[in-house]
């Protein structure tokens, strides 16, 4: 509900502060005091669009502010969750300026929101009924919501079922969708992959092949020098005419002989050892070497086709072997998919139609259990406007079931309100034939319904009962009356009898101060109301007679008690 509500250079609105409670509170006073201000102020905390034309003239920016406690409700408090806004004592503050550059601020309990955000936490704190507008009511689009929300949890659990189905449908729908318009595509990028693949494979790659037919060309181009250098060392180590070898076999020999003399001729003696061993292995080497030498022009060729074969490969698919092999498992496994794809095209399509089978018996079931519905909710409407003393209304909720190909996300129905307050006269489309004064009580009987489910808080009434007078005007009274003792209500009339069942009511008056009109609230108490009553009863003339009658409509009002 709302607690508190203050407002500065607002309008004709300077500065203001007003206490609100629990149960009926009216707001009356002369005709462009500015009572509707007071509530465009709290459609504005509540996300509604905002303009530099409210900010009173000469000031720079507007502020709203105002202190709700916080309803209990489990989305809401998801909401406040995400958006990152702590809760204190289960309060809610929200404030809102506005300034000449048309640039908004909003703070939630200290916390910058955008509009949209505040908009979606409003719906939560208030519901604001003008008398032009009547919401939903007015616009046929939304009875089918209404409707629901009227289901409670059983219809919302069939519902859900339904939502989940309709997802998985146009899931399913776009993909049959998406595969049939990109099917030539398709075609020629799997020819092109299978060309790949059988050319990759055609190859026959190995890891580290490259390398290895590199080293082996090098050696079969340079074959002479080879040869030559192989030839020459073995010569010069172990040659008839000059041989090295022999040569350190001899001095070897000699410092065998006084090795056992001195610890540094040791150590010379070994070292000679030692390169005379590995003189003789290499020498053993060079021979083996020579005597495999051969020179393999056919080989050579094989060698450098195949490392032609291996560039022309990396030219086309990757910088290596290794990643053309890479490249060759990937689009192998698109190919794969591509085939497993291929296979389940039609099942795809026959899964569409289980699908929308499926969908569609969840429809009917979803159809059966909001005509269930409506029978109950036409009930409880024709009983309460009969004690809005419409009493010979008939009042439908007409169905209009949607062909196959037009299910929509909310089901396979239209549904919209029909009504005739005439007997004899056809049910017509409610937003078409219903008057200002029928409305007012359609939408009044509506909202006693709805406002215990609906779980809002503060319910605002902007006029509402214009157009109505003497027992209608009374049976209004008693129906707002009624409304709240679910849910606070703030009720601005012209009506006596709404004035008078209420639990509070605030004068507004409009007044020149200092060559400015100023806008002022206050709280009546009961002398001030009666008297506040009759001059609603009689105008600017007020007799005793008046304020007999305005006596009488408090004593008579619901929880006069209270007053």
């Amino acid at each position: 509900m709302l607690q508190e509500l203050s407002v500065e250079n607002f309008a004709i609105i300077s500065s203001l502060h007003l206490e609100f409670h629990l149960g009926m509170t009216v707001l009356t006073g002369e005709t462009g005091a500015g009572k509707s201000i007071i509530i465009d102020a709290m459609g504005l905390l509540t996300g509604g669009r905002g303009s530099s034309d409210y900010i009173r003239q000469g000031a720079s920016k507007c502020t709203l502010e105002g202190l709700f406690t916080m309803p209990k409700n489990k989305e809401l408090s998801t909401l406040l969750a995400e958006l990152g806004i702590e809760l204190d004592d289960e309060s809610l503050i929200i404030q809102r300026d506005i300034s000449v550059s048309g640039k908004n601020v909003c703070r939630v309990n200290g916390r910058i929101v955008n509009i949209a955000n505040l908009r979606k936490i409003g719906e939560y704190l208030v519901d604001i009924h003008g008398q032009n507008e009547h919401q939903e009511l007015m616009q046929s689009e939304k009875h089918l919501g209404m409707l629901d929300d009227f289901g409670g949890k059983e219809l919302s659990r069939v519902k859900k079922q339904y939502e989940v189905l309709y997802k998985e449908y146009r899931l399913l729908e776009k993909k049959v969708r998406d595969r049939q318009k990109n099917e030539k595509e398709f075609a020629q990028r799997m020819d092109m992959l299978q060309f790949q693949q059988d050319e990759i494979s055609s190859a026959k790659l190995v890891p580290n092949e490259e390398k290895i037919l590199l080293e082996e060309r090098n050696k079969l181009s340079n074959y002479q020098k080879i040869a030559d250098a192989l030839t020459t060392s073995y010569e010069a180590i172990n040659g008839e005419s000059d041989n090295s070898l022999d040569k350190i076999g001899y001095a070897m020999n000699e410092l065998l002989s006084i090795e056992s003399l001195d610890a540094e001729y040791k150590a010379i003696s070994e070292t000679v050892q030692n390169s005379y061993y590995l003189l003789q292995e290499a020498s053993g080497d060079l021979s083996r070497h020579i005597d495999s030498l051969e020179l393999d022009e056919n080989r050579l060729n094989e060698v450098e086709s195949r490392l032609e074969i291996i560039r022309q490969m990396k030219r086309k698919y990757g910088e290596s072997i290794e990643s053309i092999l890479e490249y060759y498992e990937e689009i192998t496994r698109e190919l794969a998919d591509a085939d497993f794809l291929e296979g389940k095209s039609g099942k795809l399509e026959f899964l569409l139609k289980e699908k929308k089978a499926q969908l569609i018996q969840q429809g009917l079931k979803l159809r059966n259990s909001r005509k269930a519905v409506a029978k109950k909710l036409e009930k409880n409407i024709l009983k309460e406007l009969k004690e809005l003393y419409m009493e010979r209304t008939e009042f439908e909720v007409h169905f209009t079931e949607n062909l196959e190909e037009q299910m929509t996300e909310f089901g396979l129905d239209q549904v919209e309100f029909y009504i005739t307050t005439n007997p004899g006269e056809p049910l017509k489309p409610l937003v078409k034939v219903a008057s200002g004064g029928e409305l007012s009580r359609v939408m009044l009987a509506l909202k006693t319904i709805f406002s215990k489910s609906q779980g809002i808080t503060s319910i605002v009434f902007d006029e509402v009962d214009t157009g109505v007078s003497g027992r209608v005007a009374q049976a209004i009274a008693d129906k707002i009356y009624q409304i709240s003792e679910d849910s606070q209500v703030l009720c601005i009339t012209h009506l006596p009898q709404v004035a008078a069942v209420a639990d509070y009511q605030y004068f507004i008056e409009k007044e020149v101060v200092g060559n400015r009109t100023e806008t002022s609230v206050r709280i009546l108490d009961r002398k001030e109301r009666v008297n506040e009553i009759a001059r609603m009863l009689a105008g600017s003339e007020i007799t005793k007679l008046t304020i007999q009658h305005a006596e009488e409509l408090l004593n008579m009002a619901i929880g006069n008690e209270d007053k």
